[in-house]
């Protein structure tokens, strides 16, 4: 097939490569523009630009398809287009970029629709503490991920973090996107019950309160690994807590109950077991306290 691929993060990456390993005509790629990053705030492509470049394929970034002059162009180039692949792109598509593909454009979503539509699927599985999450490929409309279904597949979260599942749903959505493309078959409509959203994650809901039971800050915790990091301020300092475990022991919340770092909540204890002091490298909490006293009773906050 001549196919698009319209990509921005490494989650998209994985099916770029089993399109070029399944033999498929990659006649562009379409992603996010270079945006400064680093400390020189140097000009850094995306996960999808540099694989595209290493693979020779010719790279478009318009800034938004609001512009006319970027639907044009996309026409053009989607004239003897067979279907458009669009992983974790990061723009809106209009009907005209939609239906300009012959076949139209496949999504492969982090979720197991109609459950976590949005922009942040995988982080709000984990939050919420589903079992099971997996990947979609829908057959995209101008709704939020409202298309219909041509297949899924499941996994289960068990304690995983929002990254390990990142890099599981990448690849298993790729492997199912190259079944789907070899094996047509049809789409069925998306269930009306069961729908929740899941909106893109605001850098404020990493802050761990600990009035909240500890099984569901353990949650948080796995949620936001790697980014933003769930943070708490303990004894005046912010740390980031990148991974933890919960005691069920009766504990009083916004202090520390004892001085091997257990954090008081609501329901239970959270020890943090892996963490990260502002300016540090991350570090396992027995040598981070090794360096740092924290005694029975300091406050979080």
């Amino acid at each position: 097939m001549r196919i698009i691929h319209m990509g921005t993060p490494f989650f998209a990456v994985p099916a770029l490569d089993a399109l070029e390993a399944a033999g498929h005509e990659i006649i562009a790629v379409y992603t996010r523009a270079p945006k400064p990053a680093g400390r020189g705030k140097q000009l850094q492509m995306s996960p999808v630009h540099a694989r595209a470049d290493a693979l020779g394929i010719p790279v478009f970034t318009p800034r938004s398809f609001r512009d006319p002059a970027a639907v044009a162009q996309f026409l053009e180039v989607a004239k003897d287009c067979d279907v458009a692949i669009v992983a974790a792109y990061g723009l809106i598509l209009p009907r005209a970029v939609l239906d300009a593909p012959r076949l139209g454009c496949l999504n492969i979503h982090g979720s197991l629709l109609p459950r976590w539509r949005g922009a942040a699927p995988i982080q709000r599985a984990v939050l919420a503490g589903d079992a099971i999450t997996g990947v979609t490929i829908m057959q995209m409309e101008e709704g939020l991920d409202t298309g219909p279904m041509l297949a899924t597949v499941e996994t289960p979260i068990d304690a995983k973090t929002s990254g390990d599942l990142f890099a599981e749903l990448a690849q298993l959505g790729a492997e199912l996107l190259i079944d789907v493309l070899a094996n047509p078959r049809a789409a069925v409509p998306q269930p009306e019950d069961g729908v929740t959203l899941a909106p893109r994650i605001d850098k404020a809901e990493a802050h761990l309160d600990t009035s909240l039971p500890a099984l569901q800050l353990e949650r948080q915790v796995r949620g936001f690994n790697p980014a933003p990091g769930a943070w708490i301020d303990i004894a005046g300092e912010r740390v980031k807590i990148l991974a933890a475990s919960v005691e069920p022991a009766p504990a009083a919340p916004g202090i520390t109950v004892d001085d091997r770092l257990g954090l008081g909540t609501g329901d239970g204890v959270l020890r943090p077991t892996l963490v990260q002091r502002a300016g540090k490298p991350a570090m396992p909490v027995k040598a981070l306290l090794n360096g740092w006293r924290v005694p029975a009773g300091s406050p979080l906050a």
